[in-house]
């Protein structure tokens, strides 16, 4: 009877091997997701064309923050007022998920010299779909922060956790694991820093505050955008 020796792989190499099935994985979640959006057309093309316009009018300014994600920046239309120590650029736009910023972060991140990048999506992702699962969110950030991380190597970045809308309350087992899953995975990456702003838009009762959103118990009003601006001031670059 043979005796069949198995030669153990050495770390490095299991490594190697782990490391390029990620890398596997990755680029297949990727060109799947931005196959999808092709097929659908391009959303929010005009929005991006107007950003794109007025880069061309004025030159953005260098060494900005810049925020870029939803609607929930696309609405704060006095962030910069709410950071007036801080030059702000604000590229957020439609009602966009993960993959929609993946798709133009050539257009909307990659053009600027930056100082920080602040981001808030990762909600519409969760709410298009009840197949959307925070594993998957998790794996669409990811793929945004790695495109951002090649760009921009030592750029900080933020992420400012899902919010609790009202009128998306039925989701919140998945936005929280998302929010979980997404705060872990920055704790093992350089220059990144995650800011709950969950726990502090939730009323005595646990559920999310009514006052401090508008009539579609969805997007903030100027009581929600103070308790984000006392959350993300301290973690600005001066």
């Amino acid at each position: 009877m043979k005796t069949v020796l198995v030669r153990k792989l050495k770390p490095s190499k299991q490594n190697r091997i782990k490391g390029m099935k990620e890398l596997i994985r990755y680029t297949f979640l990727f060109f799947f997701t931005i196959s999808l959006l092709h097929a659908n057309g391009q959303p929010f093309a005009n929005e991006i064309a107007d950003f794109k316009k007025q880069d061309s009018i004025s030159s953005p300014p260098k060494n900005a923050i810049l925020f870029v994600g939803s609607s929930s920046f696309r609405m704060w239309k006095n962030v910069q007022d709410a950071f007036p120590e801080h030059i702000i650029i604000n590229r957020g736009f439609g009602g966009s998920a993960l993959p929609d910023v993946i798709r133009y972060e050539k257009e909307i991140i990659f053009p600027y010299q930056l100082k920080q990048i602040v981001i808030y999506c990762g909600e519409n992702d969760i709410a298009s779909s009840d197949t959307i699962t925070a594993e998957l969110v998790l794996d669409r950030f990811k793929i945004l922060f790695k495109d951002i991380r090649k760009e921009f190597n030592e750029v900080p970045v933020i992420f400012i956790s899902i919010k609790p809308s009202p009128s998306r309350w039925q989701m919140k087992d998945r936005m929280i694991k998302a929010n979980s899953l997404i705060k872990k995975y920055l704790k093992h990456q350089k220059q990144t820093k995650y800011i709950n702003v969950w726990k502090a838009m939730l009323g005595a009762d646990g559920s999310p505050m009514s006052d401090i959103f508008i009539q579609d118990n969805l997007h903030m009003n100027a009581k929600g955008y103070a308790i984000w601006q006392k959350l993300i001031e301290p973690h600005l670059l001066k």
